[in-house]
């Protein structure tokens, strides 16, 4: 009987070791590369040290030589009739969670392990979900053969697969390294284009390029580091360069490649063109009064705001004279909108504050007439306007702001109801008579970008459609509105040509990173003129997105879509990550945003996003109910559109559902979890906890207060500012909640996380706090970013798969 027991136990634990080993039997292979013992000088180097064939090895070659390999078995791995050859040869292990585990390689005497580029001595390798390249480089020689197997042992090997393909997962370094468009500009005649890139380096190092192309052909006809902008009336762009005595601007003809010198030692500051091309207009900050550094005095809720004291002012500098003289002068911020064509006449915005009252900051828009420094009031001490620009004939202004601007008259809302002062809406005055135009109030979509073309006089501009920013043409005459059928969901920058019917944009979907098009206003055709998305995207596998809409109890339509794994089954369970705002905008359909939806999607998570009430995009009247319910109503479209789909797609695991919010979406995770017990964790980032707190505290708490609680205030409306915090509602949470915050963050105060985090404590409640070093509302810098992105990953790891392991990684258990 005990030998028996212990036969048993001997098999027991030999299928438990082997259930941890995972065998490599096949790899990527180059042909062998010869390498030759060196000539002996000496018997020893400058170090003191005798040669020995494993310096062979210090034999540089690129490993990235790997990827044109050849996929062999073990046993059929290519040979070397060489007397000492170099080898390389590789597997790729994908892990969709943390794994940790050890590379056993033997019958090699001299060999390297390469992780990702990096040595290892393969001892404990941990690996956060990606897909990795493994690459052994080992020396073989001819007199001696070598018998090879190779062996990862690991805790999890239910966790990875492993295989030679050149395909990988698509991870958070995918969202920040690589190239990506920063801005798109086209000539004047539409002849020529210039593509600005900014290149994330892995670690963080950026780097800055200009392309400028000829339409036509696509030839690149310049490229370099410096900054290249178009003249404003002319195929000819210009760069700023240090000259003798100072900035010049040099300007470059496409055409001919010839440079001159436009204006010689121009005065420091940020400048633009008049588009005659006969001055520079200036915005000059000027600083305000100091106080002393050890006490001080604050003027006003503003005054918090590093540099709010300091003051913008415009200056014209006269190419011809070389004379720079003040067009402006006071304490107020002064900025400039637009100029003329003519160069006649600047469109000025200025700014003052009024806090008894909303809204607590007014805006005036005047026409300056630079020949004798006139000034005509267009608009003054209007609170709701945030834009403007010329009509090419210059008598009239296109004008953009809440649908309240002009006394309401773009207003389409039922009677009691406030808007959403961050709906867009656009407008058009007449100079002479002064008369304004709503144009878009019966127009959804929330108005973005404008540009009136000089061509065909139509006003192009961009606008949050949905979750889509999408772009429309208006004839300002009629008011007729058209959509331009454009090849992106977010059309992220446009720029028209002054002489041609022609636009350069370009945008990004809910599947593809940045593409760059060249646009025929009148065909309504759109050409590729750059994809850096097939760069970004080469060798990724991604999962499916679509579409999915529901009724919710009120009989509204939310909108919202859903990201399926890469290797999507539907006959398989899968945990779910539900993601939102809940705020003034809709979480927009970008490939790389704040959280990338295709990178939780990788690591086997379905991942459902919605638009619920209170957004933008969808018409005045959804997005108003962002305005004085604090929550009430968003969070049930939320909890139903939750509930709802996972009633539609069985392979959800209804017990493993997360959530995750920022800032209002922050606010919005913390008062879902007082309302319902469906999510079996949340997170939230830069999140409202007591809406009076945040209302006092906030660089912006009051002036967000003015959009979300429009006139509205703590010490007179106590349901709203007490009754819908969470704080006030703590008690009432059962979810285990992760609060995550920059702790200089100064928009919504690192504090707010701190007290729920606190109450919850006190409560015996499941809960942690993370706080960024350094890091205000966003987490920018490289390597932080990555970190506060791992701690998301581990955290929904350990509440939706039940595997710890990589949170107690990050933050090791403590017994305090």
């Amino acid at each position: 009987m005990r030998k028996n027991f212990l036969t048993c136990l001997a098999l027991l634990m030999a299928t438990v070791l082997f259930a941890k080993k995972v065998e490599i039997t096949k790899f990527r292979c180059v042909t062998p590369i010869e390498v030759i013992r060196p000539f002996m000088i000496d018997s020893v180097n400058a170090g003191q040290k005798a040669f020995s064939d494993e310096m062979l090895l210090d034999s540089y070659t690129s490993l990235a030589n790997i990827s044109a390999g050849t996929e062999y078995d073990i046993t059929g791995i290519p040979k070397s009739s060489a007397d000492y050859s170099i080898n390389l040869i590789s597997f790729n292990m994908e892990n969709r969670d943390f794994v940790k585990g050890k590379l056993s390689v033997k019958g090699l005497k001299n060999y390297r392990i390469y992780v990702d580029g990096k040595k290892s001595d393969g001892k404990e390798i941990a690996l956060e979900p990606a897909t990795h390249t493994f690459v052994i480089k080992y020396l073989s020689k001819k007199s001696v053969a070598d018998s090879l197997s190779v062996d990862f042992d690991t805790d999890n090997p239910e966790d990875i697969i492993i295989g030679t393909s050149v395909k990988r997962m698509y991870t958070i370094n995918s969202v920040v390294d690589g190239k990506r468009v920063s801005s798109v500009s086209i000539s004047p005649s539409g002849k020529y284009i210039i593509i600005s890139y900014l290149n994330t380096l892995e670690g963080g190092t950026l780097q800055r390029r200009f392309i400028a192309k000829e339409v036509a052909s696509g030839k690149i006809i310049s490229q370099g580091s410096e900054e290249m902008i178009w003249m404003p009336s002319s195929d000819i762009y210009y760069t700023l360069r240090k000259g003798d005595n100072g900035r010049d601007i040099v300007v470059f003809n496409p055409q001919n490649g010839s440079e001159r010198i436009f204006a010689y030692a121009i005065p420091e500051g940020r400048f633009q063109i008049s588009p005659n091309e006969e001055y520079l207009l200036y915005s000059i900050e000027q600083e305000g009064p100091k106080e002393k550094k050890e006490i001080y005095q604050v003027l006003e809720p503003d005054d918090r705001q590093p540099g709010w004291r300091n003051r913008n002012s415009l200056f014209k500098y006269d190419i011809k004279s070389r004379i720079m003289q003040p067009l402006t002068y006071g304490y107020r911020n002064v900025w400039a909108s637009d100029i003329s064509r003519d160069g006649r006449y600047i469109l000025l915005m200025m700014s003052k504050a009024r806090l008894t009252k909303r809204p607590t900051t007014l805006f005036s828009l005047l026409r300056l007439d630079t020949r004798n420094m006139k000034v005509d009031t267009l608009v003054e001490d209007d609170g709701f306007i945030s834009n403007a620009c010329f009509s090419p004939d210059g008598k009239s202004v296109a004008i953009t702001g809440s649908p309240e601007a002009f006394a309401g008259i773009g207003k389409n809302l039922p009677e009691g109801k406030i808007p959403n002062m961050f709906d867009m809406q656009l407008y058009i005055m007449d100079i002479a008579s002064k008369s304004v135009r709503a144009m878009t109030k019966e127009f959804n979509p929330s108005v973005g970008n404008i540009s009136w073309s000089t061509k065909d006089g139509k006003i192009y501009f961009t606008a949050e459609n949905r979750d889509y920013i999408s772009m429309y043409s208006m004839t300002p005459v009629t008011g007729k509105i058209d959509a331009l059928n454009l090849n992106e969901e977010i059309i992220k920058s446009f720029s028209l040509a002054d002489k041609a019917n022609m636009a350069v944009y370009f945008g990004q979907s809910a599947s593809n990173s940045d593409r760059v098009y060249l646009y025929d206003c009148k065909s309504g055709k759109s050409t590729l003129m750059d994809d850096i998305s097939r760069e970004i995207l080469d060798g990724i596998k991604l999962g499916e997105c679509h579409n999915w809409n529901f009724v919710n109890s009120r009989g509204d339509t939310i909108y919202g879509r859903y990201y399926l794994p890469p290797s999507f089954d539907k006959k398989k369970s899968y945990p779910m990550i539900v993601n939102y705002y809940g705020g003034c905008s809709p979480t927009s359909r970008n490939f790389e945003s704040r959280y990338p939806h295709h990178a939780y999607a990788a690591m086997g998570y379905v991942v459902y996003v919605l638009q619920p009430s209170g957004a933008t995009g969808f018409g005045q009247e959804f997005s108003s109910r962002h305005v004085n319910t604090a929550g009430e109503g968003v969070a049930d479209d939320i909890i139903e559109g939750t509930k709802q789909f996972v009633k539609e797609h069985s392979y959800v695991d209804s017990k493993k559902i997360g959530c995750i919010g920022a800032s209002y979406g922050g606010f919005m995770t913390q008062y879902l979890q007082t309302k319902t017990d469906i999510f079996a964790c949340a997170i939230s980032h830069a999140g409202i906890s007591d809406h009076t707190s945040y209302w006092g505290e906030g660089y912006w708490g009051y002036s967000y207060s003015e959009v979300s609680m429009a006139n509205s205030y703590p010490w007179q409306d106590v349901d709203l500012y007490v009754k819908q915090s969470p704080l006030y509602n703590a008690e009432k949470i059962n979810t285990p909640i992760l609060f995550l915050h920059g702790d200089v963050d100064k928009n919504v105060p690192v504090g707010e996380s701190i007290q729920m985090f606190t109450a919850l404590k006190l409560l015996g409640k499941e809960t942690a706090m993370v706080l960024v070093n350094g890091q205000d509302h966003h987490i920018t810098e490289y390597n932080k970013r990555l970190m506060w992105q791992n701690t998301i990953y581990a955290w929904f790891a350990k509440w939706l798969k039940d595997k710890p392991l990589w949170w107690n990684e990050i933050y090791l258990p403590k017994k305090l």
